[in-house]
């Protein structure tokens, strides 16, 4: 069976992608932690208006972002319509919330004053996701374009090449003429 484009790109995307979130989970949940118990002031972490906001974005985007990771490694497996459904739905809330992030992120830059490096890597780390959650997106419905990208949207052999009327009720119904 031979493997098409997007197939292939998609793959190494989506384990480096899970890396990535896995990663922002991990920090978010760090700095969240020192945020609530008033530790601001620890050396690595700092932060400013924009830092509460941010960190629950980032860690609903991490979270989100993971099970998307993981409905894409089923679809990868299994590259079909239906499995495309369910990973291209939880890529594409994913990336949203990962947008959010993103904003977020460029925000709490803007406003500036000291940030920890932890904060600063997490910063980094969500907005090269935004940007690489949308490829993964995009490799995801590739196929809408040409089934050599993915499996395609419409299959017209899936009822035997009858245009998408399933063989039996082909013909079949209220004539059209003479009212």
């Amino acid at each position: 069976m031979a493997r098409t484009v997007a197939r292939t790109l998609a793959a190494p995307l989506l384990f480096l992608n899970l890396l990535m979130y896995l990663i922002v989970l991990g920090f978010a949940s760090w700095c969240l932690n020192r945020y609530i118990n008033g530790q601001t002031n620890h050396p690595s972490f700092g932060g400013n208006g924009a830092t509460m906001f941010f960190l629950v974005f980032a860690m609903l985007a991490a979270v989100l972002g993971i099970i998307s990771k993981l409905m894409g490694a089923n679809h990868l497996r299994a590259w079909r319509n239906d499995s495309l459904a369910a990973a291209g739905s939880s890529a594409v809330v994913a990336w949203a919330v990962t947008a959010l992030a993103f904003g977020l992120a460029c925000k709490e830059i803007n406003i500036g004053g000291w940030r920890g490096w932890r904060l600063r890597v997490l910063e980094g780390f969500t907005i090269v996701l935004a940007f690489t959650q949308l490829l993964y997106l995009l490799m995801l419905h590739a196929g809408m374009f040409s089934s050599r990208y993915g499996p395609g949207y419409r299959e017209t052999d899936q009822y035997g090449g009858t245009g998408g009327v399933p063989a039996g009720e082909k013909g079949t119904g209220v004539p059209t003429t003479g009212v």
